[in-house]
Formats: C-alpha cells, structure tokens, sequence
C-alpha cells in the first residue's frame, strides 16, 4: 500500500511517496516531489505501477536512502541483528533531521568522499562535537546499508569521522576492597535501623547494593533484572531499562550474558525476591509498590549516596563559602571495582569482555588496560566477587 509523507528541510517541504517494490529487502521504495499534487498524481498514474519492478540501483535521494535505512531498523535490524527499540528509533529520526538539514543537492548515488568531507565540516560548524560525531555516523551507517541493497557502488563515507573525546580520557574511579566492605557494611546498618522508615527502604536497596557490587552489572540492568533470572546460584542478564523509559533486551548481543554471584549475595536476593512478590506484571526482583521498576536517580540520591554518607565515604568541597557534602563514588563505580577484582583474580581478556558485557574487546581494553597490564592474564575461579571480601 502506497503513502505520502511530508518531509520539511533546509530546502523547504517536499512530499516522499512510499511504495511496496520487491527490489528492496524492507518491501518499499520511495520518490520525492516538490508538490504534493505531483506525488497524488504519481500515486494515481501509470507512473508508480512501472517503477515497482525497477533495480536497486535506481537514483534515490539522500532523504529516500535515510527512510529506508530507519525502516531496515525498526521493522528488520541491521546486519542481523534485533530490531532496535522506539526510543532508539527517536534518537535515528532526531539525527536523521540533522542530516536532512544539510540541503544535500545531488542524489546519493552522485555523492562523493569530498561531498562527506564538506558535510563533516558543515556539522563541526552547527553542532557540537559530540553530535557531529553521532550524526556522521548515523550518516555512514545508512550508506553501508545502501551498499549492501545495491543502491550504492561502493562506500563514500569510509574512513571519514570525527574524533570526540573518550568518556574514559579521565581516570576511572575504583572502590578499593576495604570501601566497598565499609559501603556493605553501611548497607547492614541501614537495613538494621531503629528507625523503621530506614529499616523499610533499605530492606530492599541492601540487595541491590550486594548485588551491584557482587556482579559487575550496570544500574540499568540490576532495577529491572527478573526473579526468574536469579537461579542456579548467578545472575542471567537479559534485559535493562531504556533511558527514555521502558524495559526492553539489553543493548547488545554481548550483554547477555550469566554471572556467579557468592553465597551470601544469592541467598539474599532471593530471600528478598520469596518474601516481597512483584505487584506487577515485570516479575521485578525490586519493584516499587506499584509494581514499577525504580527510577535510577532515586536509587542513587536515596539508595546508593546515602550508603556513602553512611559509611564515610564522601568528600567535602567549599563551593560560593559553603561546605558541601558529596559521595566520593557513584553507583557505576561499583562496576570498576567488580572488573578490578577480575583481573586481580588474574581473569583472561576474553572471559573479562563477557562478564562485563562489552560487545568489542577494544572497549574493554579502553577501559581497563592499565589494570591488565598490571596482572598476567591466566584464569579465574568460577565463585562470587565477594566471597573474597
């Protein structure tokens, strides 16, 4: 079934036709007009009949190659993979726009390398860095998806990028042993608090906190991890929680993926997980009341700091003649310290990237590489993270 949809851009508003064609793997093709008359009309003519059983090769514009792309996203996945989710579906189409706004004035077919190279420098210009940097790729990746449709003869956008800054140019931050005993202990006294709101909340942020520290997984996976995936005396990481809300798989293929926890640690969350059933439909290992997962900035200033203040560990900063208060760590941290843990236990490279999730082992090696070169990487014992606390 054809459709008409209205695009607005640096040029002005044009009217994109999409049409089933059986030249393309997503089952559609698309022609742009200037007028939305000539696109009815094109619809309701000959015209439309005799371009569905057209090659691939076809001229498309740099707006038809960008629809395609996002519609292989969401209704196929790329290269295999899973269809990505509507939030991330937001993000390609926020991009897409800063695409678009560029006026391209050619078809893509006859867009070369120097033409990516101007578009870059036209980006740097109007955007942030960051967002140049997400836009030029967001851009590649459409064009390698049209070189593999056939649209295109070979790759324009190859080797063409924009270096941003790593969010680990700056040192991380790793909890030594005896931090994370005193944050745990913190966590003790807190469940034991006299005090019987205190008692209440942390009888759940108590588990959570063991288990942040016990399995190395982000925030985003542990808030919404399910009973049925605490079992066999591990952790099974199969789901996180989007940053635009919502449960889905987690980001990668390589975040699925099953951790040993300790003894104590398992014991404790599925005592927790027996005697507190999920209100709602999640099957949440700590759901809120209404049957919810936490918002992570609850956890956070209400959860995790507050075991910091606990337990002493904040620093003091004087900001505008005031004393101010803050926790010397952040939830993710607890991360660092379950991959530093690892590669003490002299945990091999490959073994590593698993158990901490990363898709590319050159992330991994980004991160930690001054912690492996520290250690031979040899093996691990297959046991909980604390058990050696």
């Amino acid at each position: 079934m054809s459709d008409i949809r209205k695009r607005t851009g640096k040029k002005g508003t044009t009217y994109q036709v999409r049409y089933p064609s059986k030249a393309t793997k997503s089952g559609y093709a698309f022609k742009t007009f200037s007028t939305l008359k000539e696109a009815r009309e094109f619809i309701e003519s000959g015209s439309l009949k005799s371009l569905r059983s057209t090659s691939s090769n076809e001229k498309i514009s740099v707006e038809e190659g960008l629809q395609r792309w996002l519609d292989i996203c969401e209704k196929e996945g790329r290269d295999g993979r899973d269809p990505v989710t509507k939030y991330t579906l937001k993000i390609y189409e926020y991009r897409r726009s800063i695409i678009e706004a560029y006026g391209w004035d050619r078809p893509l077919n006859e867009i070369t390398t120097p033409d990516v190279v101007e578009f870059r420098s036209w980006l740097l210009r109007h955007y942030s860095r960051d967002q140049a940097k997400k836009a030029l790729s967001s851009f590649h990746s459409m064009v390698l998806e049209m070189v593999k449709r056939g649209y295109l003869q070979h790759d324009i956008a190859a080797g063409i990028s924009v270096n941003g800054a790593s969010r680990y140019d700056q040192p991380i931050v790793i909890p030594t042993v005896d931090e994370v005993r005193a944050l745990l202990s913190a966590a003790d006294r807190l469940a034991n608090s006299r005090n019987l709101l205190t008692q209440r909340t942390w009888e759940r942020y108590r588990p959570m906190l063991y288990l942040a520290a016990d399995s190395g997984m982000r925030p985003q996976e542990y808030i919404v991890v399910p009973r049925s995936n605490i079992r066999n005396k591990g952790v099974e990481v199969d789901r996180a929680l989007e940053l635009g809300g919502g449960i889905s798989v987690t980001k990668t293929r390589a975040g699925r993926r099953f951790i040993d926890l300790s003894q104590h640690t398992y014991d404790m969350i599925r005592h927790y997980s027996d005697n507190h059933p999920d209100p709602g439909k999640h099957d949440l290992v700590f759901p809120t009341k209404s049957g919810k997962w936490q918002s992570t900035n609850n956890w956070r200033r209400r959860g995790f700091y507050a075991a910091c203040v606990e337990a002493s560990l904040v620093n003091v900063e004087t900001i505008a003649g005031r004393e101010i208060i803050k926790p010397k760590f952040k939830p993710y941290d607890l991360r660092h310290f379950f991959a530093s843990v690892l590669i003490e236990k002299r945990c091999n490279l490959k073994r590593l990237q698993t158990l901490m999730g990363h898709s590319d082992i050159q992330t991994t090696l980004n991160v930690y590489g001054h912690l492996i070169e520290r250690a031979e990487v040899a093996g691990e014992e297959n046991h909980g993270m604390l058990d050696m606390l």
